[in-house]
Protein backbone atom coordinates (compact mmCIF):
# COMPACT_ATOMS: atom_id res chain seq x y z
CA UNK A 1 0.00 0.00 0.00
CA UNK A 2 1.42 3.70 -0.62
CA UNK A 3 1.31 5.90 1.66
CA UNK A 4 -1.59 8.33 2.19
CA UNK A 5 0.62 11.41 1.45
CA UNK A 6 1.98 9.61 -1.68
CA UNK A 7 3.41 12.20 -4.26
CA UNK A 8 1.77 10.64 -7.82
CA UNK A 9 3.67 13.31 -10.28
CA UNK A 10 4.71 13.43 -14.19
CA UNK A 11 7.83 15.44 -15.06
CA UNK A 12 9.01 17.83 -17.42
CA UNK A 13 11.93 19.84 -18.72
CA UNK A 14 12.05 23.68 -19.42
CA UNK A 15 14.33 22.64 -22.71
CA UNK A 16 12.55 20.16 -23.89
CA UNK A 17 8.66 21.48 -23.76
CA UNK A 18 8.83 25.08 -23.41
CA UNK A 19 9.42 26.66 -26.89
CA UNK A 20 9.93 30.55 -26.82
CA UNK A 21 13.52 30.08 -27.32
CA UNK A 22 14.67 34.12 -28.17
CA UNK A 23 11.06 35.08 -26.14
CA UNK A 24 10.53 38.03 -24.04
CA UNK A 25 14.19 38.31 -23.16
CA UNK A 26 15.16 34.95 -22.79
CA UNK A 27 18.93 34.06 -22.95
CA UNK A 28 20.32 31.38 -25.12
CA UNK A 29 21.05 28.27 -23.62
CA UNK A 30 23.88 25.16 -24.54
CA UNK A 31 21.44 23.42 -26.09
CA UNK A 32 19.76 26.30 -28.21
CA UNK A 33 23.67 26.76 -29.89
CA UNK A 34 23.84 22.56 -29.87
CA UNK A 35 20.71 22.06 -31.12
CA UNK A 36 21.49 25.22 -33.97
CA UNK A 37 24.67 23.04 -35.55
CA UNK A 38 24.65 21.14 -38.23
CA UNK A 39 24.37 17.49 -37.45
CA UNK A 40 23.93 17.70 -34.12
CA UNK A 41 20.69 16.57 -34.08
CA UNK A 42 17.77 13.74 -35.57
CA UNK A 43 17.08 15.62 -38.64
CA UNK A 44 18.33 18.84 -37.36
CA UNK A 45 14.87 19.38 -35.27
CA UNK A 46 15.03 21.64 -31.96
CA UNK A 47 13.49 23.36 -28.98
CA UNK A 48 12.99 26.03 -30.61
CA UNK A 49 9.03 25.79 -30.17
CA UNK A 50 8.80 22.36 -28.97
CA UNK A 51 5.54 21.88 -27.22
CA UNK A 52 4.80 25.72 -26.84
CA UNK A 53 4.47 25.43 -23.24
CA UNK A 54 5.79 28.99 -22.83
CA UNK A 55 2.64 30.26 -24.48
CA UNK A 56 0.43 26.73 -23.69
CA UNK A 57 1.09 26.21 -20.80
CA UNK A 58 -2.88 26.12 -19.37
CA UNK A 59 -3.14 23.49 -21.87
CA UNK A 60 -0.64 21.60 -19.83
CA UNK A 61 -2.31 22.51 -17.15
CA UNK A 62 -5.16 20.54 -18.09
CA UNK A 63 -3.49 17.37 -18.80
CA UNK A 64 -2.19 17.39 -15.60
CA UNK A 65 -5.81 17.98 -14.04
CA UNK A 66 -7.07 15.02 -16.11
CA UNK A 67 -4.87 12.64 -14.86
CA UNK A 68 -5.40 13.60 -11.08
CA UNK A 69 -1.51 14.28 -9.78
CA UNK A 70 -1.04 15.32 -6.78
CA UNK A 71 2.52 16.45 -7.75
CA UNK A 72 4.32 17.90 -11.41
CA UNK A 73 7.75 18.27 -11.83
CA UNK A 74 8.91 20.85 -14.06
CA UNK A 75 12.43 22.73 -14.58
CA UNK A 76 13.04 26.52 -14.39
CA UNK A 77 15.03 27.86 -17.80
CA UNK A 78 18.15 29.32 -16.16
CA UNK A 79 18.29 31.41 -19.47
CA UNK A 80 14.92 32.47 -19.38
CA UNK A 81 15.52 34.28 -15.65
CA UNK A 82 18.78 35.51 -16.22
CA UNK A 83 19.62 35.71 -19.31
CA UNK A 84 23.39 35.67 -18.95
CA UNK A 85 23.14 33.32 -16.11
CA UNK A 86 24.20 36.13 -13.07
CA UNK A 87 22.07 38.14 -10.87
CA UNK A 88 23.06 41.47 -12.74
CA UNK A 89 20.17 40.80 -14.94
CA UNK A 90 16.99 39.84 -14.44
CA UNK A 91 14.15 38.32 -16.89
CA UNK A 92 10.99 39.65 -15.14
CA UNK A 93 9.33 38.51 -17.78
CA UNK A 94 11.05 35.01 -17.12
CA UNK A 95 10.05 35.78 -13.41
CA UNK A 96 6.16 36.01 -13.90
CA UNK A 97 6.19 32.95 -16.48
CA UNK A 98 7.09 30.73 -13.37
CA UNK A 99 5.11 32.47 -10.56
CA UNK A 100 2.28 31.48 -12.92
CA UNK A 101 2.97 28.30 -13.23
CA UNK A 102 3.53 27.49 -9.74
CA UNK A 103 0.39 29.33 -8.73
CA UNK A 104 -1.96 27.91 -11.16
CA UNK A 105 -0.41 24.51 -9.74
CA UNK A 106 -1.19 25.27 -6.08
CA UNK A 107 -4.64 26.69 -6.80
CA UNK A 108 -5.28 23.37 -8.47
CA UNK A 109 -3.56 21.20 -5.42
CA UNK A 110 -0.89 20.19 -7.08
CA UNK A 111 2.43 20.68 -5.62
CA UNK A 112 5.16 21.94 -7.99
CA UNK A 113 8.52 19.86 -7.56
CA UNK A 114 11.05 21.97 -9.10
CA UNK A 115 14.37 21.15 -10.61
CA UNK A 116 17.07 24.28 -10.73
CA UNK A 117 19.13 22.76 -13.58
CA UNK A 118 17.95 20.28 -16.51
CA UNK A 119 20.61 20.74 -19.06
CA UNK A 120 20.29 24.00 -20.18
CA UNK A 121 23.24 26.21 -19.03
CA UNK A 122 23.32 29.86 -20.29
CA UNK A 123 25.13 29.97 -22.90
CA UNK A 124 27.21 33.19 -21.45
CA UNK A 125 28.59 30.78 -18.82
CA UNK A 126 29.25 28.15 -21.37
CA UNK A 127 31.65 31.08 -23.13
CA UNK A 128 33.60 31.37 -19.62
CA UNK A 129 34.19 27.84 -19.38
CA UNK A 130 30.70 26.13 -18.39
CA UNK A 131 30.55 23.23 -15.89
CA UNK A 132 34.38 22.93 -16.35
CA UNK A 133 35.24 26.19 -14.45
CA UNK A 134 35.63 25.93 -10.85
CA UNK A 135 33.94 29.50 -10.69
CA UNK A 136 30.56 27.53 -11.71
CA UNK A 137 29.96 26.28 -8.59
CA UNK A 138 29.51 30.45 -6.92
CA UNK A 139 27.44 31.02 -9.94
CA UNK A 140 25.08 28.41 -9.71
CA UNK A 141 25.06 28.99 -5.84
CA UNK A 142 23.91 33.06 -6.78
CA UNK A 143 21.26 31.60 -9.24
CA UNK A 144 20.16 28.82 -6.57
CA UNK A 145 19.44 31.49 -3.88
CA UNK A 146 17.65 33.83 -6.45
CA UNK A 147 14.95 30.80 -7.12
CA UNK A 148 14.85 30.19 -3.71
CA UNK A 149 14.43 33.83 -3.05
CA UNK A 150 11.96 34.17 -5.06
CA UNK A 151 9.43 30.97 -5.74
CA UNK A 152 10.48 28.98 -2.44
CA UNK A 153 7.81 30.44 -0.23
CA UNK A 154 5.35 28.33 -2.96
CA UNK A 155 7.83 25.79 -3.96
CA UNK A 156 8.71 22.60 -0.85
CA UNK A 157 10.42 20.26 -3.03
CA UNK A 158 13.70 20.86 -5.20
CA UNK A 159 16.22 19.81 -7.54
CA UNK A 160 19.71 21.02 -7.87
CA UNK A 161 20.93 19.47 -10.74
CA UNK A 162 19.26 16.45 -13.10
CA UNK A 163 21.60 13.44 -13.76
CA UNK A 164 24.84 15.13 -13.55
CA UNK A 165 26.05 11.64 -14.78
CA UNK A 166 24.55 12.99 -18.08
CA UNK A 167 25.74 16.01 -18.33
CA UNK A 168 29.39 15.00 -17.35
CA UNK A 169 29.63 12.05 -19.92
CA UNK A 170 27.28 12.65 -22.50
CA UNK A 171 28.27 16.52 -22.76
CA UNK A 172 31.99 16.38 -22.24
CA UNK A 173 33.11 13.25 -22.81
CA UNK A 174 31.11 11.36 -25.86
CA UNK A 175 30.07 14.79 -27.46
CA UNK A 176 26.45 13.82 -27.90
CA UNK A 177 24.59 16.21 -25.79
CA UNK A 178 25.36 20.07 -25.27
CA UNK A 179 28.05 21.72 -25.13
CA UNK A 180 29.34 18.56 -27.11
CA UNK A 181 32.70 18.54 -26.27
CA UNK A 182 34.58 15.32 -26.62
CA UNK A 183 37.33 15.36 -23.89
CA UNK A 184 37.93 11.87 -22.89
CA UNK A 185 38.91 10.35 -19.21
CA UNK A 186 39.25 14.01 -18.05
CA UNK A 187 36.80 16.78 -18.30
CA UNK A 188 33.81 14.79 -17.72
CA UNK A 189 35.21 14.01 -13.89
CA UNK A 190 36.10 17.34 -13.33
CA UNK A 191 32.75 18.58 -14.63
CA UNK A 192 30.89 15.85 -12.17
CA UNK A 193 33.42 17.32 -9.34
CA UNK A 194 31.80 20.80 -10.10
CA UNK A 195 28.46 20.03 -10.13
CA UNK A 196 28.56 18.29 -6.70
CA UNK A 197 30.13 21.27 -5.72
CA UNK A 198 27.09 23.78 -7.05
CA UNK A 199 25.09 21.51 -5.89
CA UNK A 200 26.74 21.26 -1.95
CA UNK A 201 26.84 25.11 -1.99
CA UNK A 202 22.98 25.81 -3.41
CA UNK A 203 22.07 22.89 -0.37
CA UNK A 204 23.88 24.89 2.21
CA UNK A 205 22.30 27.89 1.49
CA UNK A 206 19.13 26.61 1.50
CA UNK A 207 20.22 24.88 4.55
CA UNK A 208 21.10 28.26 6.31
CA UNK A 209 19.44 31.02 4.73
CA UNK A 210 15.48 29.58 3.49
CA UNK A 211 14.74 26.46 5.96
CA UNK A 212 13.41 27.87 8.81
CA UNK A 213 11.37 29.84 7.32
CA UNK A 214 10.41 27.87 3.83
CA UNK A 215 10.78 24.25 5.37
CA UNK A 216 11.13 22.68 1.83
CA UNK A 217 13.61 19.82 1.25
CA UNK A 218 16.56 19.60 -1.60
CA UNK A 219 18.01 16.91 -3.36
CA UNK A 220 19.94 16.54 -7.00
CA UNK A 221 18.20 13.43 -9.06
CA UNK A 222 20.59 10.70 -9.54
CA UNK A 223 20.26 8.70 -13.07
CA UNK A 224 20.74 4.40 -12.36
CA UNK A 225 19.91 1.21 -14.05
CA UNK A 226 19.87 -1.65 -11.81
CA UNK A 227 23.42 -3.36 -12.92
CA UNK A 228 23.61 -7.62 -11.85
CA UNK A 229 26.63 -9.31 -12.72
CA UNK A 230 26.15 -11.70 -16.00
CA UNK A 231 27.06 -14.78 -14.15
CA UNK A 232 26.15 -14.52 -11.21
CA UNK A 233 29.16 -16.77 -9.48
CA UNK A 234 31.57 -15.16 -11.52
CA UNK A 235 33.85 -13.10 -9.20
CA UNK A 236 34.74 -10.92 -12.20
CA UNK A 237 31.53 -10.25 -13.33
CA UNK A 238 30.87 -9.53 -9.66
CA UNK A 239 33.82 -6.92 -9.29
CA UNK A 240 32.77 -5.46 -13.05
CA UNK A 241 29.09 -4.75 -11.65
CA UNK A 242 30.83 -3.38 -8.30
CA UNK A 243 32.83 -1.24 -10.57
CA UNK A 244 30.10 -0.26 -13.03
CA UNK A 245 27.54 0.73 -9.90
CA UNK A 246 30.27 2.92 -8.15
CA UNK A 247 30.91 4.87 -11.72
CA UNK A 248 27.88 5.67 -12.04
CA UNK A 249 24.66 5.32 -9.04
CA UNK A 250 28.06 6.20 -6.74
CA UNK A 251 30.00 8.67 -8.33
CA UNK A 252 27.01 11.36 -7.24
CA UNK A 253 25.29 9.32 -4.58
CA UNK A 254 28.56 8.18 -2.41
CA UNK A 255 29.86 11.26 -1.71
CA UNK A 256 26.86 12.86 -0.79
CA UNK A 257 25.20 10.24 1.22
CA UNK A 258 28.06 7.92 2.27
CA UNK A 259 31.75 9.57 3.01
CA UNK A 260 31.59 12.87 1.99
CA UNK A 261 34.39 11.25 -1.19
CA UNK A 262 34.00 9.58 -4.01
CA UNK A 263 34.08 5.43 -3.91
CA UNK A 264 37.32 4.44 -3.62
CA UNK A 265 36.93 1.51 -6.36
CA UNK A 266 36.40 4.52 -8.92
CA UNK A 267 39.10 6.43 -7.61
CA UNK A 268 41.74 3.29 -7.36
CA UNK A 269 40.50 2.00 -11.23
CA UNK A 270 41.25 5.74 -12.53
CA UNK A 271 44.43 6.12 -10.89
CA UNK A 272 45.66 2.73 -12.32
CA UNK A 273 44.69 3.61 -15.16
CA UNK A 274 46.35 6.66 -15.40
CA UNK A 275 49.58 5.11 -14.44
CA UNK A 276 49.18 1.77 -16.50
CA UNK A 277 49.19 4.53 -19.70
CA UNK A 278 51.65 7.09 -18.45
CA UNK A 279 49.49 9.65 -17.38
CA UNK A 280 51.08 12.19 -15.23
CA UNK A 281 49.26 14.72 -14.73
CA UNK A 282 47.67 13.79 -11.51
CA UNK A 283 44.75 11.85 -9.98
CA UNK A 284 42.03 13.09 -13.38
CA UNK A 285 39.29 12.85 -10.48
CA UNK A 286 39.37 15.54 -8.56
CA UNK A 287 39.55 15.95 -4.56
CA UNK A 288 36.86 17.71 -2.80
CA UNK A 289 38.97 21.09 -0.93
CA UNK A 290 38.23 21.28 3.50
CA UNK A 291 37.83 24.88 3.00
CA UNK A 292 34.38 24.40 0.91
CA UNK A 293 31.04 23.27 2.18
CA UNK A 294 31.06 19.72 3.11
CA UNK A 295 29.19 17.54 0.52
CA UNK A 296 28.08 14.61 3.10
CA UNK A 297 24.59 15.38 3.90
CA UNK A 298 23.62 17.32 1.54
CA UNK A 299 20.00 15.67 0.53
CA UNK A 300 17.34 15.84 2.11
CA UNK A 301 15.84 12.78 0.41
CA UNK A 302 17.44 10.34 -2.47
CA UNK A 303 15.54 11.73 -5.91
CA UNK A 304 16.39 8.51 -8.11
CA UNK A 305 15.42 9.04 -12.14
CA UNK A 306 15.63 4.78 -13.18
CA UNK A 307 14.59 3.93 -16.65
CA UNK A 308 16.40 0.38 -17.12
CA UNK A 309 18.62 -2.74 -16.21
CA UNK A 310 21.77 -4.36 -17.17
CA UNK A 311 24.12 -7.36 -16.98
CA UNK A 312 27.78 -6.73 -16.84
CA UNK A 313 30.89 -8.48 -16.92
CA UNK A 314 34.93 -6.88 -17.56
CA UNK A 315 35.54 -5.06 -20.70
CA UNK A 316 34.11 -2.52 -23.19
CA UNK A 317 37.81 -0.32 -22.84
CA UNK A 318 39.20 2.19 -25.99
CA UNK A 319 42.66 0.62 -26.38
CA UNK A 320 45.33 2.42 -25.12
CA UNK A 321 43.47 5.98 -24.99
CA UNK A 322 42.28 7.44 -21.89
CA UNK A 323 38.72 6.89 -21.79
CA UNK A 324 35.83 6.78 -19.14
CA UNK A 325 35.13 3.06 -20.42
CA UNK A 326 38.97 2.31 -19.80
CA UNK A 327 39.03 3.10 -16.33
CA UNK A 328 35.62 1.52 -15.61
CA UNK A 329 36.08 -1.80 -17.23
CA UNK A 330 32.84 -3.14 -17.75
CA UNK A 331 30.95 -3.91 -20.52
CA UNK A 332 27.28 -3.88 -20.21
CA UNK A 333 24.81 -6.31 -22.12
CA UNK A 334 20.86 -6.84 -21.91
CA UNK A 335 19.24 -10.17 -21.40
CA UNK A 336 17.69 -11.80 -24.57
CA UNK A 337 14.50 -11.92 -22.12
CA UNK A 338 13.92 -8.37 -22.03
CA UNK A 339 11.38 -6.89 -24.07
CA UNK A 340 12.90 -3.32 -25.40
CA UNK A 341 10.36 -0.43 -25.77
CA UNK A 342 11.26 2.11 -28.54
CA UNK A 343 14.60 2.91 -28.68
CA UNK A 344 17.16 0.35 -28.40
CA UNK A 345 18.66 1.27 -25.18
CA UNK A 346 15.84 0.63 -23.23
CA UNK A 347 14.49 -3.08 -21.92
CA UNK A 348 11.90 -3.19 -19.97
CA UNK A 349 12.55 -4.89 -16.71
CA UNK A 350 10.08 -3.61 -14.12
CA UNK A 351 11.97 -5.73 -11.09
CA UNK A 352 15.30 -3.76 -11.52
CA UNK A 353 13.39 -0.80 -10.31
CA UNK A 354 12.57 -2.76 -6.97
CA UNK A 355 16.23 -4.18 -6.61
CA UNK A 356 17.98 -1.09 -7.28
CA UNK A 357 15.08 0.35 -4.56
CA UNK A 358 16.25 -2.05 -1.96
CA UNK A 359 19.73 -1.46 -3.08
CA UNK A 360 19.27 2.21 -2.10
CA UNK A 361 17.67 1.45 0.99
CA UNK A 362 21.35 -1.02 2.12
CA UNK A 363 23.82 1.26 1.16
CA UNK A 364 22.34 4.80 1.45
CA UNK A 365 21.05 4.72 4.87
CA UNK A 366 17.41 4.07 4.20
CA UNK A 367 16.78 7.74 3.17
CA UNK A 368 13.66 8.66 1.68
CA UNK A 369 13.34 8.11 -1.87
CA UNK A 370 11.57 10.04 -4.89
CA UNK A 371 11.25 8.26 -8.21
CA UNK A 372 12.12 11.62 -9.91
CA UNK A 373 11.75 9.75 -13.68
CA UNK A 374 11.17 6.57 -14.94
CA UNK A 375 9.15 5.79 -18.38
CA UNK A 376 8.35 4.00 -21.48
CA UNK A 377 9.61 5.48 -24.80
CA UNK A 378 7.07 4.65 -28.29
CA UNK A 379 9.21 5.23 -31.22
CA UNK A 380 7.56 5.08 -35.35
CA UNK A 381 4.15 4.91 -35.76
CA UNK A 382 1.98 6.63 -33.99
CA UNK A 383 0.38 4.63 -31.16
CA UNK A 384 -2.55 6.12 -28.75
CA UNK A 385 -3.50 2.62 -27.87
CA UNK A 386 -0.09 2.04 -26.67
CA UNK A 387 -0.91 -1.37 -24.62
CA UNK A 388 2.42 -2.08 -23.74
CA UNK A 389 3.17 1.17 -22.17
CA UNK A 390 0.27 0.21 -20.07
CA UNK A 391 1.43 -2.65 -18.98
CA UNK A 392 4.47 -1.04 -18.20
CA UNK A 393 2.96 1.48 -15.62
CA UNK A 394 0.76 -1.32 -14.21
CA UNK A 395 4.03 -3.83 -13.76
CA UNK A 396 6.29 -0.92 -12.48
CA UNK A 397 4.17 0.97 -10.03
CA UNK A 398 3.01 -2.55 -8.75
CA UNK A 399 7.22 -2.97 -8.06
CA UNK A 400 7.39 0.17 -6.17
CA UNK A 401 4.47 -1.05 -4.01
CA UNK A 402 6.27 -4.09 -3.06
CA UNK A 403 9.24 -2.20 -2.09
CA UNK A 404 7.65 -0.21 0.12
CA UNK A 405 5.51 -3.28 1.71
CA UNK A 406 7.64 -6.07 1.25
CA UNK A 407 11.26 -4.73 1.41
CA UNK A 408 10.35 -1.80 3.99
CA UNK A 409 11.97 0.92 1.51
CA UNK A 410 10.65 4.30 2.29
CA UNK A 411 9.46 5.62 -1.03
CA UNK A 412 7.45 8.82 -0.55
CA UNK A 413 6.84 9.39 -4.43
CA UNK A 414 6.66 8.32 -8.01
CA UNK A 415 7.27 10.52 -11.18
CA UNK A 416 6.26 9.40 -14.71
CA UNK A 417 8.16 10.29 -17.58
CA UNK A 418 6.93 12.54 -19.30
CA UNK A 419 3.92 14.26 -18.97
CA UNK A 420 4.28 15.40 -22.84
CA UNK A 421 5.66 14.19 -25.98
CA UNK A 422 8.13 16.23 -25.93
CA UNK A 423 11.74 17.39 -27.82
CA UNK A 424 13.98 14.13 -26.82
CA UNK A 425 17.45 15.29 -26.32
CA UNK A 426 19.91 14.56 -29.58
CA UNK A 427 17.16 12.11 -30.77
CA UNK A 428 14.42 15.18 -31.60
CA UNK A 429 11.29 14.08 -31.51
CA UNK A 430 11.90 10.50 -32.92
CA UNK A 431 11.00 9.54 -29.20
CA UNK A 432 8.16 9.89 -27.57
CA UNK A 433 7.60 9.21 -23.51
CA UNK A 434 4.76 10.91 -22.94
CA UNK A 435 1.33 10.43 -20.86
CA UNK A 436 -0.32 13.19 -23.68
CA UNK A 437 0.89 12.95 -27.71
CA UNK A 438 1.49 15.85 -29.03
CA UNK A 439 1.03 16.71 -32.66
CA UNK A 440 3.95 18.69 -33.98
CA UNK A 441 2.65 18.66 -36.97
CA UNK A 442 -0.26 20.58 -36.19
CA UNK A 443 0.40 24.48 -35.63
CA UNK A 444 -2.03 24.20 -32.59
CA UNK A 445 0.55 21.39 -31.08
CA UNK A 446 -2.82 19.61 -29.88
CA UNK A 447 -2.49 17.53 -26.61
CA UNK A 448 -3.95 13.93 -26.42
CA UNK A 449 -4.30 11.50 -23.91
CA UNK A 450 -2.75 8.16 -24.76
CA UNK A 451 -4.32 5.02 -23.61
CA UNK A 452 -1.50 4.35 -20.91
CA UNK A 453 -2.38 8.59 -19.41
CA UNK A 454 -5.82 6.89 -18.68
CA UNK A 455 -4.06 3.98 -17.43
CA UNK A 456 -1.94 5.98 -15.21
CA UNK A 457 -5.08 7.85 -14.31
CA UNK A 458 -6.64 4.68 -12.77
CA UNK A 459 -3.88 3.76 -10.89
CA UNK A 460 -3.27 6.98 -9.07
CA UNK A 461 -7.43 7.07 -8.43
CA UNK A 462 -7.06 3.49 -7.30
CA UNK A 463 -4.67 3.67 -4.89
CA UNK A 464 -5.95 7.50 -3.33
CA UNK A 465 -8.90 5.79 -3.00
CA UNK A 466 -7.59 2.52 -1.06
CA UNK A 467 -5.31 5.55 1.52
CA UNK A 468 -8.74 7.20 1.95
CA UNK A 469 -10.59 4.06 3.01
CA UNK A 470 -7.59 3.73 5.55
Amino acid sequence: MFPCDFAWGAGTAAYQIEGGWQADGKGPSIWDTFCHEKGRVFKEQNGDVACNSYELWEKDLECIQQLGLTHYRLSLSWARLLPNGTTQHVNQKGVQYYNKVIDDLLACNVSPMVTLYHFDLPQALQDQGGWKSPGIATVFDSYAKFCFQTFGDRVKLWITINEPYVCAKLGHEDGIHAPGLKEPGIAAYLVGHNMLRAHAMAWHSYNSFYRPKQRGAVSLAINSDWLEPLRPGCNEDIAATERDLAFTLGWFAWPVFVTGDYPEIMRSAIDSQSKQLGYSGGSRLPRFSQDEPAILGTADFFALNHYTSRKVKPGGGCGQMLCMKSDRDAEEVLDPSWSICGVSWLAVVPHGLRKLLKYIKDTFNNPAVYITENGFSQVGPLQIEDVQRCEFYKDTISEVAKAIEEDGVNVRGYFAWSLLDNFEWADGFSVRFGLFHVDFSDPKLSRTKYWSGQEYAKIIMKYKRATDVQ
